[in-house]
Order: C-alpha cells, then sequence, then structure tokens
C-alpha cells in the first residue's frame, strides 16, 4: 500500500464538533477538511457507527478520511447515541432512532458554511448498513452512497441467524457490543461529567443476546432495516462493495439485481475489511475507485466510473485448503450488468457418492451427523483475527455424504449462486440441512467453495415456519452463498451434506437422521461463467493516507484450538483474540482488548451446547485507568434457551459498578 501525503488540497482536521440534536443529545464528530474550507463549500461524505472514533476506528479512519479531504471533501466521522464520546443510550441496533439521527446530522452538515449541499455516506458492516437504511429514508442532500460488507436481509443474511439457524456469532456479537458499548466517555473530549456518563451508560447497558433470541423468526423486528424488502425506497447511487472471504458477500449481486437506481459493485478476494488495506491479497486501490463514484456523483465530475462494466469482481483459482492464506490466486474478471446473460446454468445430479449429468436411479441414501462435525467451518465472519478461514474439509466430511465428479477435464469457472434441490425427509420434526459446495485439489486438500445452512422447519418460510412431518419426503430448494471460482482441469467438484455444523450453528434440539433420495429431484446447480474472449481488467494498486502513530507495548496473540477430551468425550473449540497494549500517540491513550470464545458440545448430544465468551477492555492515560469485564453464557434444553451475562467495570482497578442479566426463552422451532 503506497501512503500519499501530497494532495492537491492541503488539510486540518477538527478532533471533536459536537453536532447537537433537536432532543439536546450531542453527538461527537472528528472533521477533515481542506484548509481553504473557510473560504468555499465542498461535498461531504459522512461515516456513522458506533465504534468509537477516538479509540475505536482511528487506525482505519486515518488511512482513509484523510485521503478524501486531500482530493476536495469533507470527511465527517459521527460516534451514535450511547457510545465513544457521543451523549445519549443506545438500546439496539439499527433503531429507528439511529436512522432519526442520521437524517438530523445531514440537515446540520448542509447548514454547516463548508458543505456545498451535497453529501455522500459510506461505511463498512455497521455504517454500509446504515448508509443503505438512511438512503431509504430518502433525505434530499444524499446522492450516493457506498455500502461494504452489508445485507440487505437482517434475518437470513446477518450475524445473527443464517438459513432460520440460530448462529453461535449471535452470543457472540452481543458480547462484542456489551463490551464495546459499556466503555466510557474520554475525559479529554467530555470533561469532567465523563463518569456521570458512564453510569448512566452502564446502568442503561442492554444484553442485546436476550432481544435476539426473543425474535426467532423473520418477524417485523427483521424486517425493519431490510432494504430488500422494498428496494424501489432507495433513489440515492449505490457502489457496493465485498469480498468473498466475508459473510456478507451476498448482499453486492442483490443490490445490483434489485436497486432500480444507478448502482455498481466489487467482490474481491477479502474477508472483513476495507479493500486498500484487506486481507487475503491482492488489496486494490478502493480509495482511488472511491473518489471517481464521489467525483461523479457529487461533483459531477464525468470520471467514466458509469461507463464501465456494472460488476468487477475477484475469480478464485483452485488451490489447497488454507486457514489464514494471505494471498489468493486468481483474476479481476468484469461483468457488463448483473445478473448476466453469460451466466448458463449446469445441474449436477447427486448419485450413490457422484455428481454426474444424469440422474441415478433413485436410491435413497441417510445421514446423522456428529454434534461437533464443522470444526473446519471456520469464523462465520472473518475480521483478521488469526487463522479464521475455513480449513481442510476432510475432518468435516467424515461425518457427511459426500458427492463428487471424476477430475474435470476442463476448468469450469462459476460466478453467482450455487442452488441445491433435494428430495428429503427427517425422522423428527425439527431438523437442519448443511449444505458444503467443495473442491478437491489434484493433491488431495479440499477446500469450501460455498455453503449454506437451512433450518428445515424454515424451508418453505421464515416468516412462518412449519414443523416437519417425520419420514415424509420434501423437495426443496436450497441457496447458496454467492461465489466466483474456477475449478481447474484435475479439480473434482464436490457437494458435502451433514445434519450439524458446530460450533457456527447451534444444534438442533434432537439428534436427526435425513434420507436423500437420489432421484431426478436431486441436484445442484451451478452458475457456470463460459470460457471466452475478454479484456484483462486491471485494478489500481491500493493507495491510502499516512498511517496513525501508535506503540507497541504488549505484542497481540491469535489463537484457535480444536480438541477432544478423551476422558469426558466432550469437544472443544476455543479462541483466543489479544490485541496487545497499543499507545496512541496522538491522545495519548493505552488501549488492550482481549476476547475470549469456549464452545463444548458432547458428540452425542445436543443438549449439551454450551458457549462462553469474556471480554476485557481497558482504557489508560496518565493516573485515569478504566476497565470493563463482560461474560456471557449460552445452553439450551429441548423446550428453552438460557442465556445470562455479567458486565463489571472498574476505575483504577476498584469495583465500582456490576451488573447481571439471565433469561429463559423459549425456543420457537429453532
Amino acid at each position: 500500500m503506497e501512503v500519499i501525503t501530497n494532495f492537491p488540497f492541503e488539510t486540518k482536521e477538527i478532533e471533536n464538533e459536537w453536532i447537537t440534536l433537536a432532543d439536546g443529545t450531542n453527538l461527537a464528530s472528528r472533521i477533515w477538511m481542506p484548509k481553504v474550507a473557510d473560504q468555499q463549500s465542498f461535498p461531504v461524505i459522512l461515516e456513522y457507527l458506533p465504534y468509537r472514533k477516538r479509540d475505536g476506528t482511528h487506525v482505519r479512519d486515518a488511512l482513509t478520511h484523510p485521503y478524501f479531504a486531500g482530493h476536495g471533501y469533507v470527511c465527517v466521522r459521527v460516534d451514535m447515541r450511547g457510545n465513544g464520546d457521543s451523549d445519549g443510550l443506545m438500546f439496539d441496533e439499527y433503531l429507528l432512532q439511529e436512522q432519526d439521527d442520521a437524517l438530523e446530522v445531514i440537515e446540520w452538515l448542509v447548514e454547516q458554511p463548508w458543505c456545498d449541499g451535497n453529501v455522500g455516506m459510506m461505511g463498512i458492516s455497521w455504517g454500509g448498513f446504515n448508509a443503505l437504511q438512511v438512503a431509504a429514508r430518502q433525505p434530499e442532500p444524499l446522492k450516493a452512497i457506498i455500502t461494504l460488507c452489508s445485507t440487505v436481509d437482517r434475518f437470513n443474511e446477518d450475524i445473527h441467524y443464517k438459513g432460520g439457524c440460530l448462529l453461535n456469532e449471535n452470543l457472540g456479537w452481543s458480547s462484542t457490543m456489551l463490551a464495546y458499548s459499556s466503555r466510557p466517555p474520554d475525559p479529554a473530549i467530555v470533561g469532567e461529567k465523563w463518569r456521570e456518563l458512564w453510569l448512566n451508560r452502564l446502568e442503561n447497558q442492554p444484553h442485546l443476546a436476550e432481544v435476539w433470541l426473543n425474535h426467532q423468526h423473520k418477524d417485523d423486528y427483521w424486517k425493519h432495516g431490510s432494504v430488500g424488502e422494498d428496494y424501489s425506497k432507495i433513489q440515492a447511487a449505490v457502489f457496493t462493495v465485498g469480498g468473498w472471504n466475508d459473510a456478507y458477500m451476498n448482499a453486492p449481486p442483490a443490490l445490483m439485481e434489485n436497486l432500480l437506481g444507478p448502482s455498481i459493485g466489487i467482490i474481491g478476494p477479502w474477508l472483513h475489511k476495507y479493500p486498500h488495506f484487506a486481507i487475503p491479497d491482492p488489496a486494490i486501490g478502493f480509495l482511488q475507485e472511491a473518489l471517481r463514484w464521489w467525483d461523479h456523483w457529487l461533483k459531477g465530475r464525468d470520471t467514466g466510473i458509469m461507463d464501465e462494466p456494472q460488476f468487477r469482481t475477484f475469480m478464485l483459482d483452485s488451490e489447497p485448503a488454507s486457514a489464514s492464506a494471505a494471498v489468493k490466486k486468481g483474476r479481476w474478471i468484469a461483468e457488463d450488468k448483473w445478473p448476466s446473460d453469460a451466466i448458463k446454468s449446469e445441474q449436477f445430479f447427486l448419485n450413490a457418492g457422484d455428481l454426474s449429468f444424469t440422474p441415478g436411479a433413485g436410491d435413497t441414501a441417510s445421514i446423522c451427523s456428529p454434534q461437533d462435525l464443522g470444526s473446519a467451518s471456520g469464523e462465520y465472519c472473518q475480521i483478521w483475527l488469526g487463522p479464521e478461514a475455513p480449513g481442510e474439509q476432510s475432518i468435516d466430511n467424515g461425518g457427511s455424504l459426500v458427492y463428487q465428479t471424476a477430475p474435470l477435464t476442463q476448468a469450469v469457472e462459476i460466478l453467482g449462486a450455487p442452488k441445491l434441490k433435494v428430495k428429503l425427509a427427517c425422522d423428527k420434526r425439527q431438523g437442519k440441512i448443511v449444505v458444503r459446495l467443495n473442491s478437491v485439489h489434484p493433491s488431495g486438500s479440499i477446500s469450501r467453495v460455498s455453503y449454506a445452512v437451512r433450518n428445515l422447519c424454515h424451508r418453505f418460510s421464515s416468516e412462518n415456519p412449519e414443523e416437519l412431518t417425520p419420514g415424509h419426503f420434501e423437495t426443496i430448494e436450497i441457496s447458496l452463498d454467492n461465489v466466483g471460482k474456477t475449478f481447474a482441469a484435475g479439480d473434482r467438484i464436490q457437494i458435502a451434506i451433514s445434519t450439524t455444523y458446530w460450533p457456527l450453528t447451534w444444534p438442533s434440539p434432537e439428534i436427526t437422521t435425513l434420507q436423500i433420495e437420489e432421484g431426478t429431484e436431486t441436484y445442484v446447480e451451478l452458475p457456470v461463467r463460459p470460457t471466452r474472449e475478454e479484456a484483462e481488467v486491471l485494478m489500481p494498486p491500493p493507495e491510502a493516507s499516512k498511517p496513525a502513530e501508535h506503540k507497541v507495548i504488549r505484542q497481540p496473540e491469535k489463537q484457535r484450538m480444536s480438541s477432544r477430551d478423551m476422558k469426558t468425550g466432550l469437544s472443544h473449540f476455543t479462541i483466543l483474540d489479544d490485541d496487545g497494549i497499543n499507545e496512541d500517540l496522538n491522545t495519548g491513550l493505552l488501549l488492550e482488548s482481549i476476547a475470549r470464545e469456549q464452545y463444548q458440545i458432547d458428540p452425542n448430544d445436543p443438549l449439551s451446547a454450551k458457549v462462553e465468551t469474556h471480554w476485557t477492555k481497558s482504557r489508560s492515560r496518565g493516573d485515569w485507568k478504566v476497565r470493563t469485564e463482560t461474560k456471557a453464557w449460552l445452553t439450551s434444553d429441548q423446550d428453552n434457551f438460557y442465556v445470562s451475562a455479567r458486565l463489571e467495570a472498574f476505575e483504577n482497578d476498584e469495583l465500582i459498578f456490576e451488573k447481571d442479566w439471565d433469561k429463559t426463552i423459549k425456543r420457537l422451532l429453532v
């Protein structure tokens, strides 16, 4: 990544500017702008997050916002209410209050003398979500957005549920937000009232896992903020960005297909990061592409970006499996529009262990997987915290039904969402199916290409799920995650089917056996991209502004460990994400963060499942020192979930606050 220091405009930074809302709440903002902004006005780029501008996103902000400011934009990074240095309280994610506050922020921006009336909104993950959500509210000044690593469906394609299955990341993300949002504001910004604000924040802190577990179906709670419920509400131009190694790769294709207004998309090989510093490589010059976008929509310049193909993406090459590859092989390709007329569906039938172009005789195969199958699943949402990617898949194939082609005689490229149509029966009233599309390398290494998990009670509807009739065969269709992948000559294409996927998803209440009828109604449909002559797609090399200055006091440590206790038979999966201790040389803050997760299950008992999390967050400067310890637990029986948590806050190592949560929540076909 090339660091750029010379820009068309000299810039200045306002470390904190208060934005006062109509109800008196003060939101803290950090602003980068051209020095001449007191003499002329510029378009504004807004990023609006709960992740703390002062000591949370400051590293990535330094790489990004001064770059845009240097090219003639005012960049405004706002802490949402109840987070960072802002006043108020936050009770959940993506509430109407959050959108309303954003609309007020935009009104405030256009009233400033340095704003020319044109506003763009940009963000990744939470910021990508609310950029879409605010665009759907249609504020007049908001002309365009860039949404990265986001979703159009908060129920089935976020961090809580997938295919109607409860993700263990539901508790993990709740624990993350409990740790993030329970931290105090900085006395250097808010002054002596920091402690009063902190105690109020602690007292009103929600345990969000309770909220999310009370919505186990796709009800109005999840439809709120899911822009896929009505794409026509978004009138601003949309630049959508994703990564094949991220959890949110499905949003760019959905947005490009369904938005009525202008849209373009890029999907690279990346995980959950901005593409100018993401891994796996190759990173790209995202800031240059974003600048072309902003110049077109906010300054009216002809940059050519809307004359180019609508969709540019990285086609992943065939490689052996790796849980932590720093580089992915492949090439950039382009499609003039999405969906592309060039993509052709090809069917491969499941037949006695084979994938073939012709259906078999209609035999029946059965599968009952051990409860700990899934140790090679990787993190649901990879965020650059160690070996998070799906690993060697042979370990999970042992408890799965496996079907594969003969070695390919020529390369096969797929781009889009594979689908499995399957005729099946379950022996219980509840159950799940897990489908993995794998690539078998000539070396024998098996890598996961795409996957899907489906709660079979949600087989026809996540709004109105229905129990299964034990032993009754039904035909269902399951969409796997979108992917761009080349199966090379010599590779085998493989489908693996299981009934469990731990620790990615919570187990069904009973051990289940699925029967698969291998006839004309059971096949995988691959979105094949035929070989054709095409121009080479070149992406600019990554650039960024000057990195933030920091000093490492304690080195970080990252661990992912899977083990089996030979005495008890229990399977354990543990995660340690220790970010070490770093000193921010700009603010003088010493920052420490440690996350720990423990997963435990008996391979023969789904009701033995247990998840425990523990976060430590510390901030100090001179004689000021604060720390929070947050813990959470989840277990279940056949009828209920049991979720609990504890929050402890320390000032100078003295316990000043404690709070406990303990809830029993009825299982509703999950």
